[in-house]
């Protein structure tokens, strides 16, 4: 079993799309019952929410369903999962604070490393920008997550 866990700061927009698009990519190669995949927040402020509603918008425009909750990462998610995947050095730079362990911070990855046609270092937040900045978001994480699987294939 390969576990992935997705990060961004509130786990209402980019985490989240990053798990819809890598839940789909995984059932559509026919895997998904290889893989548990998850995401979470940095910041517990959206606890108990769903996604973001635009970017529930512009996820089903695309053929995606986003139906995750908002959850904080918790220190057992460190220990439990296999990939823990950031979307930006801020989120890098926190999540290294919270590791427990040498061990445990050694899983924290950043997504953009698998990007196989962008050429970015981050996954730039769409929640104070427009329409343009959720799409541009959604580019990039099928970029990345379709390189993500194939590297863990």
């Amino acid at each position: 079993m390969k576990r992935i866990l997705f990060i961004c700061l509130g786990n209402i927009c980019r985490s989240p799309m990053a798990e819809a698009i890598m839940r789909k990519l995984v059932k559509e190669k026919g895997v998904a019952e290889e893989y548990e995949i998850d995401s979470a927040g940095l910041i517990g402020y959206h606890e108990g929410e769903g996604s973001d509603p635009r970017m529930k918008s512009h996820a089903y425009r695309r053929g995606y369903l986003l139906n995750h909750i908002s959850r904080p990462i918790r220190e057992t998610d460190f220990d439990e999962f296999d990939h823990i995947i950031c979307m930006d050095d801020s989120n890098w730079e926190r999540l290294h604070r919270l590791a427990p362990t040498l061990e445990a911070a050694e899983k924290i990855e950043r997504m953009t490393d698998y990007c196989r046609s962008h050429v970015i270092d981050h996954v730039p937040d769409p929640y104070y920008g427009g329409a343009q900045g959720f799409e541009n978001v959604i580019d990039i994480l099928e970029d990345a997550c379709q390189g993500l699987l194939e590297s863990l294939e």
